[in-house]
């Protein structure tokens, strides 16, 4: 057995792998946690490998952190361990490879002297409770693991398995846990979050219910739901004080013939119904778009831009498609031209900022903003619209919330400087 180490860690890719790093932190017993990747004797890598350039990027890393620090031991976890690190681990780029079941023994996985690749199984729900959440404000956390669906362009469900929820009694402890140290604000996260509790008979709903009741929970967001999984019950909820003004919903077209090239469970007349129901109760609406999957033609573009023209968006997260090796979109035929995509994509996200804007001049008035950090007398933070505003204070106001009566909005973003007062 290794004599302790000092680790470093770093997180490729989104929230619920930003979650899994805390998990393994929490699991450090007999090793340090370090904040230098130069001064660490292993480096534990979570990657991602959602697309083909995602998994370029956690390579590049490897490499590049081997060259700087030669001596320190490449440990690859994450997503790409079940895509890539068979190929990594006989090459001998890493030390070793852990699968997603195997997080919660990183401590004497870490004290290992041989090289390992322990890959585990795509059943495992952690049971780790959380008690702190290194460098934020926020908190997320982790409701369910594993994705049902079967999306044309993914290649998740094969790297994280089948939906599987976390217990709610499991849950609510990490939330209590979490508000008693100070955190406020919780982010529902998972790899397809609004599927959890349909294999233990809850539902998100309920969920939600639940952790509003806790002492110390003030705001919740969810990460990223389905058009499809909003259902009554979750309307129910929507002017209950501590849910966030601000879904969102992933629709990933406005076409339905991508739509259904993409196997989409959702249809644009659907979604349009249900925008526009939200919109009505106030809230503000992101989503995710994939631009230049194979198939969009100029056709199916002019009419996705005329839908979105209609939705009440003021959010997005757009992708240009990039080819996954292993998912069905990589062998269809049809495909769209870098330059076209790159432009259709501009074209896209400056239509949503423009949509944008409006939304914020029309809500500049009773903002509750928890700030995440700053410097220099400039903090900023998400107000409950989940727009990010800058405030101009004489006062260290990092990790506090602020109630803000009228905020500025310009082209970049709300800016509030008089009249500031702190809400406790």
């Amino acid at each position: 057995m290794l004599s302790p180490q000092r680790v470093f860690f770093k997180t490729f890719g989104c929230r619920t792998n930003q979650f899994d790093t805390q998990v393994m932190m929490a699991r450090l017993e007999h090793h340090a946690l370090s904040q230098d990747e130069m001064d660490a004797d292993a480096i534990v890598v979570n990657s991602c490998t959602v697309t083909n350039g995602a998994d370029a990027s956690v390579r590049n890393y490897i490499r590049s952190v081997r060259r700087k620090n030669p001596d320190a031991r490449i440990i690859l976890a994450g997503c790409g361990s079940h895509s890539k690190g068979e190929a990594l681990f006989e090459a001998g780029e890493v030390f070793g490879v852990m699968g997603h079941s195997e997080k919660e023994q990183i401590d004497s996985l870490l004290g290992r002297e041989e090289r390992f690749y322990e890959i585990g199984d795509l059943e495992h729900v952690d049971e780790t409770i959380v008690t702190e959440f290194v460098g934020k404000s926020r908190a997320f956390i982790k409701v369910q693991e594993g994705c049902d669906f079967a999306c044309s362009y993914c290649i998740i469900p094969s790297v994280r398995g089948r939906a599987r929820s976390y217990p709610l009694t499991q849950i609510e402890e990490q939330v209590r846990v979490l508000a008693a140290n100070g955190f406020g604000e919780f982010i529902l996260t998972g790899t397809n979050v609004g599927s959890y509790g349909k294999d233990i008979g809850s539902s998100m709903a309920e969920l939600l219910r639940r952790l509003s009741r806790l002492r110390g929970v003030r705001r919740i967001r969810i990460g990223s739901l389905e058009p499809i999984q909003i259902d009554a019950a979750f309307l129910e909820l929507l002017d209950e004080p501590w849910m966030v003004r601000h879904l969102h919903i992933a629709l990933q077209h406005t076409s339905d013939a991508m739509l259904e090239r993409m196997n989409r469970r959702n249809t644009y007349a659907s979604d349009v119904r249900l925008f526009e129901h939200l919109a009505e109760r106030g809230y503000a609406l992101g989503t995710d778009f994939i631009v230049g999957h194979p198939g969009e033609g100029e056709q199916e573009w002019h009419e996705a831009m005329e839908r979105i023209e209609r939705l009440p968006l003021t959010h997005i997260h757009a992708f240009t498609y990039s080819q996954r090796d292993g998912t069905a979109s990589a062998d269809m035929r049809d495909r769209v031209r870098g330059d076209i995509a790159k432009a259709r994509h501009r074209e896209l996200t400056q239509k949503i900022a423009e949509k944008n804007f409006a939304f914020r001049q029309a809500h500049v008035h009773d903002l509750d903003v928890l700030v995440e950090g700053g410097r220099d007398g400039i903090y900023n933070g998400l107000d409950q619209y989940f727009n990010r505003i800058q405030i101009h204070s004489t006062e260290d106001l990092t990790g506090n919330w602020v109630r803000i009566d009228e905020a500025e909005a310009t082209a970049e973003g709300n800016v509030f400087k008089l009249g500031m007062r702190n809400e406790e």
